[in-house]
């Protein structure tokens, strides 16, 4: 009887708190009730990591800067551009100011030397350009309306290389892919000197700026040819759709269902089912519709693609990927779309686990503005024309596919969407702009940063710098990382690591892994929230490959409501969905379970009988509570030591009336799992907690010294 007592005060105590809404944080937002290290990108990627969902990171000397102006692919984009080295044309003499020795050709077929002409011609003399090995005469003839001419020894594929104009080198001259100094020369003066390092493949060299003279070699720094170098772009927005995944995977099918002209959409991978729908069926009423995607994923291109991608193709989608030796841009890891005059920006794939909600934390935001959707057009169309990009169709005969992971099943939505004003909206490109931009953001918090990562790429990682800095200013500082099987280790070590500086230097930072409590699977999300009143939403990860090699787009929006939408979604996250409880309840929840334990104590013993004394006992009473003994070796029990409660009955009660269980996770915190199969009426007697408690601790008291047997606590762990 007093079994059945304990068992029904914790179902009591335990729906009634299951029944108790989710906090989610001070305002609120909407909570139902609960329910890749780097390679070559080419189209065979069977040799990458297979850790999904993972962009690899890797050491890369100092911050990306961008050379002067657009490149092969950014035409459009021109005169949006600003030089970030001096351009030549005030120099009283020629000067060497550009290098592409590695193209992608054959035999390097094509390299060329850019020289900045003065007025547009050479002044009569011997002019050549020499290693010191080779020589080759610039022609005397060259007159161009361009102040820079791109001297080759191929001037042909060299046309198909540069927006220069292009003049044809005489003799013999071979630029050497791991570095050399170069000399202009007229007759025997050295009229500039230029050095540079081992020339990466498909990347041009670029003098630096304030390097006019011919006293030392001048430096320069490395680019990918045809890669952007755009400035962030600053528009006034006035409002936004902001959202979460799993929760809202509507938004953007919406979006896409809404669009009257034109569609273009860029991502690194692409399954999704539902957003293939909409694109097709937008094609299909005559809406232009473009898709990038990137070539070589980490782990591979997923099977559905096949299926997705065709049928696109099929109703007149313009598909392409962009990779393979030389391409600009590591991995192509932007996910955003523009349809019409919005753009949509997420930090999720386009594949059911990420955009389709059956998996990831993500978040996104909808941006109705037209000065954003012009400048992402822009992006893409200089990304989707690049000499690296290759259309579906000839990409799809030499790929190497993988199995997919199965698609879970939806999540419930708890965070509602909300449209939220906007005082401005950044546009962040990686690498053109997004590292400095980011880093400015974190300088100027000065009351709290918020940030949401996978991974952080090492402790030295520039923005986790910039994140330590801020602490140090007593800027007050959580990070929240993922605590997937494939991260986990690394970012527990982390958090430990974070703690102890926090400790060390007496700083307002706090780190923890994420506890997802049947809301998400996983953090994929890369926000950052910036006194509450700046959110970062975007592809970029905090390691240096993302921010210095893959393309990646960001948008930074200010604003008090934004930045409170994106907060609220950070502290649920943090607080893992926890329960908010009264206090009162919790009192009769705690004291439920130590009585529970009482019981345990007087039922669950360990005998001396046998001849080696080891044999585990249970008495009718204690099976009929439904103890489980984890460690006993003639009783079986689940992985979590589950605690089951019965009902009222015989002993066959106990399989076919399971009602509650309580699992322990990882880090030994209660998970509420219920299950119900019932037969009959729950019959259960309650008494008031002081009794029940009373009661138990005598009946234990007064049998305590007429047993022999050890007892042992039942537990759970």
């Amino acid at each position: 009887m007093r079994a059945r007592l304990v068992g029904g005060l914790l179902v009591f105590t335990l729906l009634v708190g299951l029944a108790v809404p989710v906090s989610g944080g001070e305002r609120g937002v909407g909570f139902d009730d609960l329910d890749s290290s780097p390679v070559q990108s080419t189209a065979d990627s069977s040799a990458r990591d297979q850790i999904p969902s993972l962009d690899p990171d890797e050491s890369h000397d100092g911050e990306a800067t961008c050379p002067d102006g657009p490149t092969v692919g950014a035409r459009e984009t021109a005169a949006e551009l600003e030089s970030a080295v001096e351009r030549g044309a005030e120099a009283d003499r020629p000067r060497i100011v550009e290098l592409y020795p590695n193209p992608t050709t054959y035999g390097n077929v094509g390299e060329f030397v850019v020289v900045a002409v003065p007025g547009g011609a050479l002044e009569d003399g011997n002019w050549t350009l020499t290693d010191g090995h080779t020589s080759a005469r610039l022609p005397n003839e060259t007159e161009t309306e361009s102040d820079r001419v791109a001297y080759s020894m191929a001037p042909e594929e060299t046309e198909a290389m540069t927006t220069h104009p292009v003049g044809e080198l005489e003799g013999h001259l071979r630029l050497a892919a791991d570095g050399d100094e170069l000399e202009l020369r007229n007759g025997s003066e050295v009229v500039d000197r230029v050095a540079y390092d081992r020339a990466p493949e498909g990347e041009r060299w670029t003098r630096a700026s304030g390097t006019e003279t011919n006293e030392n070699p001048a430096s320069g720094q490395w680019w990918p040819r045809g890669a952007t170098c755009l400035e962030a772009l600053t528009t006034g927005a006035e409002d936004v759709t902001a959202f979460t995944l799993p929760d809202a995977p509507e938004v953007p099918l919406e979006t896409f269902a809404a669009a009257d002209d034109r569609i273009v959409l860029a991502g690194y991978t692409f399954t999704s089912e539902a957003v293939a729908d909409e694109l097709r069926a937008a094609a299909e009423r005559g809406v232009e519709v473009e898709v990038l995607l990137e070539s070589g994923p980490v782990g591979g291109t997923p099977d559905r693609t096949k299926t997705v991608v065709d049928d696109l193709e099929k109703a007149g989608v313009d598909v392409r990927v962009l990779g393979g030796p030389g391409a600009r841009y590591q991995y192509q890891h932007a996910k955003y779309a523009v349809v019409d005059d919005s753009a949509i920006v997420t930090t999720e794939n386009w594949k059911p686990s990420g955009i389709g909600g059956t998996a990831s934390r993500g978040w996104a935001v909808v941006v109705d503005d037209v000065d954003v959707a012009t400048h992402l057009r822009s992006v893409f169309r200089a990304d989707f024309e690049g000499r690296d990009t290759t259309p579906w169709a000839d990409h799809r005969q030499t790929a190497t596919f993988v199995e997919a992971q199965p698609v879970g099943d939806q999540f419930t939505g708890q965070i509602d969407p909300e449209t939220v004003s906007v005082d401005s909206v950044d546009v962040l490109l990686a690498p053109d702009n997004a590292e400095s931009e980011l880093r400015a953001q974190l300088r100027s918090a000065e009351d709290s940063v918020l940030v949401k990562q996978v991974r952080i790429g090492s402790r030295n990682q520039p923005l986790l710098e910039e994140t330590l800095e801020a602490a140090r200013r007593g800027v007050e500082v959580r990070i929240l990382l993922d605590a997937s099987w494939y991260v986990e280790d690394e970012n527990r070590d982390l958090v430990r690591w974070l703690e102890r500086t926090a400790d060390e230097e007496d700083l307002p930072l706090e780190a923890r892994l994420v506890e997802p409590r049947n809301r998400f699977e996983k953090i994929h999300a890369k926000g950052v929230v910036v006194d509450e009143e700046t959110a970062v939403v975007g592809s970029v990860n905090w390691n240096n490959h993302s921010l210095r090699e893959n393309r990646e787009v960001v948008l930074v929006l200010h604003g008090d409501e934004v930045g409170s939408f994106y907060a609220d979604v950070f502290e649920a996250d943090w607080e893992g969905g926890s329960w908010s409880l009264p206090v009162g309840l919790l009192v009769v929840l705690v004291l439920a379970l130590a009585a529970a334990g009482l019981v345990g104590r007087r039922y669950v013993r360990f005998d001396g009988d046998g001849e080696d004394g080891d044999r585990w006992t249970m008495s009718l009473e204690a099976e009929r509570v439904g103890f489980d003994v984890r460690d006993g070796p003639d009783l079986e029990t689940d992985a979590g030591g589950e605690l089951t409660v019965v009902e009222t009955g015989s002993m066959e009660a106990i399989e076919s009336e399971r009602r509650t269980g309580l699992e322990v996770d990882s880090d030994s915190e209660f998970e509420i799992e219920t299950e119900t199969e019932t037969e009959s009426e729950s019959d259960f007697e309650f008494v008031s907690t002081e009794e029940l408690v009373s009661q138990s601790r005598s009946e234990c008291e007064s049998e305590s010294g007429s047993h022999t047997e050890t007892e042992t606590e039942s537990k759970t762990d």
